[in-house]
């Protein structure tokens, strides 16, 4: 099987080669200088209409990568005389930066691309910009002693790890570096390595098993087999020490007046930012190796892994739980679990956003008018059982995959298209969705519709 990858590592490098990895900072000037030059482009265009001139004559917009590349280069000469001292991948990482952006907002407009409205490119601050280039020619290697990689006009640089995964497969034949990036974040240099690997196929310790994983804020993930992962709340325990760096930081002269003019920024207003950006940073990693290690569990032990298509912006919208649910990172487990679970040899299957798991009971199948959010046990009217409200959501969810396999088969599901489970076990789930204005209401017993993804 034949995937893209990538591997990413930290960078060491010495105080000559940090300098050198700066001059990132040239695709902001591209991205910048070629972002000018469309939007004269466009109001110049705007004014010949005015004035009558017909659409063949007149003035071309550069639009695309090969269009603003062809600009750069006839102009570079001229509005950047140095730009032979930086890497030519960098004004490319700009100018390919504003062609996939000004991309997104014509898709937007349109009404071709998902998702929220995108708005037109706005220039890119100094201070607010994460220095990123991107390398697709050139000398891109891992070094034989797994400790360095080289780069263009970069030169070699040591790893604060070891490159050995990635160097295995370059050394057997099994993988092939497209591309490399290297960016600052949380003030630490790291590379990225795109490469397309071929893994063997794999099965994991348990093909015949269900696993249904209901996500929370109390608890980061509950199985249905009755585990609970705690949630760690690296947010939470990092907010101590954040308010004292913001509070830090506010008492620094920054690079804004009170007035809104611009100034420059005194040392130690950059020294408190970039002690703020490591905190951040240090959080953030720490639920990304958390996360990593829950869903690689679950695909490599369950066969078959069942989540819910939570609707995680809008939960985002409820002020009082929005910093609880943005430390768990409920969608970087889902798109995790997306990818993991094929590379396992198992099958991701997602349950519908409107799916009643926590009102529906797991013993009987008779599902709650309502449960509010404080009742964290459920009861059940009918059949008097009575469980935690997370365990009894990610046991509705396991037997959902049951009723999918039994009712559409598998082979159906792995299509991709959308499935209709059946009533086994007296289980007949409801898609409960808000109606829509002027519209009939839905009938009552309409399947719910899941979607299983590979």
């Amino acid at each position: 099987m034949r995937v893209h990858q990538a591997y990413r590592y930290a960078l060491d490098p010495t105080p000559g080669q940090t300098v050198a990895l700066a001059s990132c900072g040239a695709s902001r000037y591209a991205f910048n200088w070629a972002l000018g030059r469309v939007k004269a482009a466009l109001e110049q265009r705007e004014a010949e209409k005015t004035y009558g001139v017909p659409a063949e004559l007149l003035i071309e917009v550069p639009w695309s990568l090969y269009g603003l590349r062809k600009v750069w280069n006839a102009t570079k000469d001229v509005v950047a005389p140095w730009w032979a001292e930086h890497s030519k991948e960098a004004y490319n990482t700009g100018l390919d930066g504003l062609t996939r952006a000004l991309k997104n907002w014509s898709a937007s407009r349109q009404g071709t691309r998902k998702g929220p409205k995108i708005g037109f490119p706005r220039f890119k601050a100094k201070h607010r910009t994460t220095p990123s280039c991107r390398f697709t020619t050139g000398t891109i290697r891992v070094e034989a002693d797994r400790r360095h990689v080289t780069l263009p006009r970069l030169g070699t640089l040591r790893t604060c790890e070891s490159t050995r995964k990635l160097a295995r497969h370059l050394e057997r034949g099994t993988g092939r570096i497209l591309s490399a990036t290297v960016r600052l974040q949380g003030g630490r240099w790291s590379v990225s390595f795109a490469c397309e690997i071929d893994r063997t196929d794999r099965a994991p310790a348990r093909p015949d098993a269900v696993v249904g994983v209901d996500l929370g804020v109390k608890n980061l993930a509950v199985l249905s087999t009755g585990d609970a992962v705690p949630h760690p709340k690296h947010h939470r325990s990092a907010l101590r020490r954040l308010r004292r760096l913001n509070k830090q930081l506010a008492r620094r002269t920054g690079p804004r007046t009170l007035d809104g003019g611009r100034r420059e920024p005194s040392a130690r207003w950059s020294k408190a930012k970039a002690a703020l950006g490591r905190a951040h940073a240090r959080a953030a990693h720490q639920r990304r190796d958390g996360l990593h290690k829950l869903t690689t569990r679950l695909a490599t032990t369950y066969g078959t892994v069942v989540v819910e298509d939570l609707h995680v912006a809008g939960m985002l919208a409820n002020r009082r739980l929005a910093r609880a649910v943005a430390d768990t990172g409920m969608a970087e487990v889902r798109r995790q679990l997306t990818y993991k679970t094929g590379w396992s040899g198992g099958r991701l299957v997602v349950a519908d956003r409107w799916y009643p798991s926590s009102k529906t009971c797991s013993g009987c199948g008779v599902v709650k008018a309502k449960l509010a959010l404080s009742e964290r046990t459920f009861t059940c009217a009918a059949c008097g059982l009575v469980l935690d409200r997370d365990l009894n959501a990610a046991r509705n969810l396991a037997a959902l995959a049951a009723d999918v396999a039994q009712s559409c088969g598998e082979t159906q599901n792995a299509r991709g298209g959308a499935v209709r489970p059946g009533a086994r076990a007296g289980r007949a789930p409801v898609k409960r969705e808000p109606r829509q204005r002027g519209t009939l209401p839905r009938q009552r017993g309409s399947s719910l519709a899941l979607t299983e993804k590979h």
